[in-house]
């Protein structure tokens, strides 16, 4: 029996009724959330498993809670606490659900970290060791019907180092540069109580179940019609056979019936399982896209006898895909990936993966908003709670499983099967999700047989390829890309997984405005710089765009969207490569990419942007950077113009030596007509006269849950309500209401403990180290602040550049909750919110259409034809002339070394004019060729490759003519042209290049070779 009911466990069991009764109560069955009424303790406790154990000063807690939340970006990755943390919680049975009904109960844990067990009224139910996926424990013959008090024990070991039981292996992925350790319960739980004839869930590993499968097929994207079908695995636990029929029926965005039909009946035995299924043509539809997040609500459902026995509510999405001519199709139309590498924490200051949905949905949307198309999750497979808020917001994703780097063997690499096994069966129906992805670096043909096999048996039709990074030459593998460098193809889309990894702290604008600070080292950049870095980076992709010929790009995603408490290089113990700070306040970058990233392909919408402020001290002199998609751009300052910018890297316009002057600042741009299509402005401010605080809650409002959170603005602002934005006060907050203060993060430490945050410099401008790099190969400088705490969980804080963000937690009291700011010289600013009691029936999440549907125009022009020779010749080494125009990366030629065979000749079969050279040269990163490039003898280039990421392209003098030829002028030598990439390998600059394949001196060596002729 379990101990007298008190009064506060009855309320506490109320509670929990009042929850699982808010969300699917259907038929037989119900699936609610499980995450109120716990209580959270660290240490390995006797007993804490015991119905009758005493858990009163234990810490009341809502899930999801990792314990060591509060070290979120205040201490380096590697020093997070770990240990053991148990979990307990009390509450009574529905008496009309469920084990109460001769049915099932499942408890859902969409994750732990690293391992958990699970202890039903004393006794282990079940439990997860791999501390990525979902997992689920049937708690059915552990469960007792009410009025008995059922507890409920987690305990959790998160030790980096944590061993699998059974066979005494770790966990590749759980790795202390990468994947951030937020300990314990750190994702949410839900209960599912169904009849005994019921349909499943999909969690592969633990139940052996699948759950339900939702696809379309045969579409026609500009009838809007398509075939829906939709199975279910449907287990009869009961001692009866049991007969059914199986009806699907389908509701839009709006709620609005959008179909429904039904399968004949069947008849399943007991014990038995089976898969059902029944599909329809339908019409009328709208296909999800990037930025339209069109769901239906996809109800399957058991009928016996008229009457429905059990019922399951999928929401997803219809998209048509395609990988072909190295190109990606979203419902027919060409889009280049473009987007962010993102680590799977997606982590906020002081709280870790502790946020509610609407959170996910705010930060989600946000890359949809700067124009990122696609996520790529790093790692380990993402929370269920993001994969969903792709789904609504519109944003693409490429999903891992469990991965560190590098190929593994024996139980390391079944663990990574079985993660990818989970994942696949847990989130095939959510349309977002576009890409599997089989590791973080290539891996063998085989094991990538091995996991298409795995998505072949559980997702054969819903239109995803898998692939991994590198992967370039794979006959198996359905697209690739390497991590900083660009790759091109004819076939299987490539497109990089990691690109443009320098870092700049949000507080740092340019060398004028205090702090005043340069690059130093070469990465570790300020906002102004970075921007000129950001645009660098993605114009070597948007120029090998589809429509410049055979060999395309499909794009890349730029690491990180977010700063990030994982693998840090700089100076501060995060990292600071974000388009947003960890609090997702906007740095310079985000709007550069709006710029660059406002189309499928090519750019649909122009715009302009100035990078940086308008507030100067007197005598500032400074050039302007300007990212624009338009033709020319001028810039006016208080309606004189300044002239036009110089143009560069496809987007970026400098205006050398500004002169500063108060007033307003403006750049118009125009098109090849000289028609204005966009113009942006920036206004001097008057000084900061007072603060501002606007507050950002969920849909339904602030919830009085104890998870929900309210984020809160805090600006800076001028006499005119403008935010000011070179104002660094000091703000100190004052919090009144039931309200948990978790505040924001801001450079320094709020002990004034801290080093300074800029690294010393030598005269030639390279950084003064204190010794080589750690065993992290994070570099280590002279002045690094690795030991700040970022004002992690201080109530006063600096807002950066006029602006900051701060976050409270809600309790379980609702009640109005009161905000002060004040700040020395400002006047203060106050706000009060209302904590509001949670619905009985808390309405989905809304979905974003922002977008709008897929456009049926074309998603770029065609600008270059290919030339195709019909015959090469060469210097030396003839016989493997032929890789330099196979579309294979993986191939090269070179020549003998000596300098005059270093030529390559390509016959076009007859005369025409090539425009453009493109060429991989091996070592392209550090490798200098000076070239002579002649058309039937006549000189049409000569100078030196540019180094590159990939691909270099030559103008070429137009000149008609028969037979090209690339010949070698000189010496080739080795010299960085990229400055520093710090990899946790400590890779050398040559990596990846093929550098070492051939000696520079006198071999022209060619990866790949493209000639072009301009539209």
């Amino acid at each position: 029996m379990g101990r007298p009911l008190t009064r506060s466990m009855a309320l506490l069991g109320a509670a929990s009724l009042l929850a699982l009764s808010a969300t699917q109560a259907l038929a037989q069955r119900l699936d609610a959330p499980f995450n109120d009424g716990w209580k959270m303790t660290t240490g390995d406790i006797q007993g804490a498993s015991d119905v009758a154990f005493d858990d009163a000063a234990w810490k009341p807690v809502t899930l999801p809670r990792a314990f060591n939340e509060d070290e979120a970006f205040s201490r380096d990755i590697h020093e997070h606490s770990t240990g053991i943390t148990w979990y307990r919680k009390r509450f009574v049975l529905p008496a009309d659900k469920g084990p109460a009904v001769g049915g099932r109960a499942i408890i859902d844990f969409e994750g732990v970290r690293q391992a958990g067990d699970v202890y039903v009224n004393g006794v282990r139910a079940g439990g997860h060791e791999n501390g990525a996926t979902a997992f689920g424990v049937d708690a059915t013959k552990l469960l007792k019907p009410a009025p008995f008090v059922n507890v409920i024990a987690v305990r959790v070991d998160n030790d980096w180092k944590y061993k699998e039981r059974a066979t005494g292996s770790g966990f590749q992925w759980n790795n202390n540069n990468f994947n951030v350790n937020y300990g314990g319960v750190h994702r949410a739980v839900r209960l599912h109580l169904t009849g005994d004839l019921h349909q499943t869930l999909p969690l592969y590993s633990s139940l052996g179940t699948t759950g339900v499968y939702v696809w379309a097929d045969q579409f026609d994207i500009k009838g809007a019609a398509a075939t829906v079908h939709a199975e279910s695995q449907v287990r009869n636990d009961g001692a009866r056979p049991r007969t059914f029929a199986y009806r699907v029926t389908l509701k839009d965005v709006d709620g609005k019936p959008a179909g429904t039909f039904t399968a004949p009946g069947v008849t399943i035995a007991p014990g038995e399982t089976r898969t059902v299924s029944a599909s329809k043509r339908l019409s009328d539809l709208h296909f999800w896209s990037w930025g339209y997040g069109y769901l239906y609500a996809v109800t399957t459902e058991l009928v016996e006898d008229g009457k429905v026995v059990d019922s399951a509510l999928t929401r997803t999405g219809f998209r048509k895909t395609e990988f072909r001519n190295g190109t990606i199709f979203l419902n027919d139309r060409a889009i280049q990936v473009h987007g962010y590498a993102q680590r799977t924490s997606n982590e906020w200051p002081a709280l870790g993966t502790n946020i509610p949905p609407w959170i996910s949905d705010f930060s989600n949307g946000l890359m949809v908003e700067s124009g990122g198309n696609l996520v790529r999750w790093m790692h380990i497979a993402p929370a269920r709670q993001d994969v969903e808020s792709a789904d609504r917001v519109g944003l693409m994703q490429a999903m891992p499983a469990g991965d560190a780097e590098s190929d593994v063997s024996g139980r390391r690499w079944e663990q990574r099967v079985e993660a990818m096994r989970d994942a696949i069966v847990a989130f095939r129906n959510n349309p977002s999700i576009i890409f599997y992805e089989g590791g973080n670096e290539n891996i063998s043909e085989a094991h990538m047989a091995e996991l298409k096999a795995v998505r072949d048996q559980f997702d054969p039709r819903g239109g995803r390829a898998i692939g991994s990074r590198e992967m370039l030459d794979s006959k198996v593998a359905e697209y690739g890309g390497e991590m900083l460098y660009i790759n091109k193809s004819a076939g299987k889309p490539m497109w990089a997984m990691e690109y443009s990894r320098d870092e700049s702290a949000r507080k740092f604008q340019d060398e004028f405005t205090p702090p005043f600070h340069k690059d130093s080292p070469s990465y570790n950049r300020n906002q102004n710089s970075m921007v000129a870095e950001t645009v660098q980076r993605w114009f070597d992709y948007w120029r090998e765009r589809p429509g410049g010929g055979d060999r395309v790009s499909s794009g890349g995603v730029n690491i990180i969207f977010s700063d990030s408490n994982t693998h840090f290089r700089g100076d501060n113990n995060y990292r600071r490569s974000g388009e947003v700070d960890a609090m997702r306040i906007e740095k310079e970058g985000f709007f550069a990419h709006q710029v660059m990233w406002d189309g499928w392909v090519d750019v649909e919408k122009p715009r302009s942007h100035i990078v940086g402020h308008w507030n100067y001290a007197p005598g500032v002199v400074k050039d302007v950077l300007v990212v624009s998609s338009a033709d020319s751009v001028e810039l006016t300052l208080n309606g004189k113009s300044l002239g036009k910018g110089v143009k560069s890297d496809g987007f970026l316009f400098t205006f050398k030596g500004v002169p500063y002057a108060p007033g307003t600042l403006t750049a118009i741009g125009r098109d090849a007509k000289g028609k204005e299509v966009s113009r942006d402005a920036r206004v001097t401010t008057g000084p900061a006269v007072a603060l501002k605080l606007t507050p950002r809650t969920g849909p339904g409002g602030w919830r009085a849950d104890a998870a929900d959170i309210a984020l809160v603005d805090v600006e800076a602002v001028d006499a005119e309500g403008r935010r000011v934005p070179t104002a660094l006060d000091l703000v100190s907050f004052d919090v009144a209401g039931p309200a948990e203060w978790r505040g924001g993060i801001a450079q320094g430490d709020s002990k004034n403990g801290g080093k300074p945050t800029d690294a010393a410099v030598s005269a030639s401008g390279e950084p003064v180290t204190k010794g080589p790099a750690g065993v992290d190969a994070v570099t280590q400088y002279a002045g690094s602040n690795r030991t700040d705490d970022n004002y992690i969980l201080a109530k006063t804080l600096p807002v950066e550049g006029g602006v900051n963000r701060v976050a409270l937690r809600s309790t379980l009291a609702a009640g109005k909750v009161t905000l002060v700011a004040k700040a020395e010289g400002l006047k203060p600013a106050t706000l009060t919110l209302d904590a509001v009691a949670p619905s009985a029936d808390a309405p989905l999440l809304p979905v974003s259409l922002a977008r709008g549907p897929t456009p049926s125009t074309p998603a770029f022009k065609i600008r270059r034809d290919t030339l195709k020779p019909v015959k090469i010749l060469a210097g030396s080494n003839v016989d493997t002339a032929g890789a330099t125009v196979d579309d294979d990366e993986a191939t090269h030629w070179a020549s003998d070394g000596k300098l005059e065979n270093a030529w390559i000749e390509y016959d076009l079969g007859k005369a025409q004019v090539a425009d453009e050279v493109v060429l991989k040269l091996i070592g392209w990163r550090l490798r200098s060729y000076p070239l002579r490039i002649t058309m039937d003898g006549q000189v049409v280039y000569e100078g030196e490759a540019p180094k590159s990421l990939g691909y270099v392209t030559l103008p070429l003098k137009p000149v008609k003519g028969q037979r090209l030829r690339i010949a070698l002028t000189g010496a080739t030598a080795d010299r960085d042209g990229f400055g520093k990439i710090v990899e946790v390998t400590g890779a050398k600059a040559g990596f990846d290049t093929g550098a070492e394949k051939v000696k520079p001196g006198g071999s022209l060596s060619i990866i790949e070779a493209e000639l072009y002729k301009r539209r």
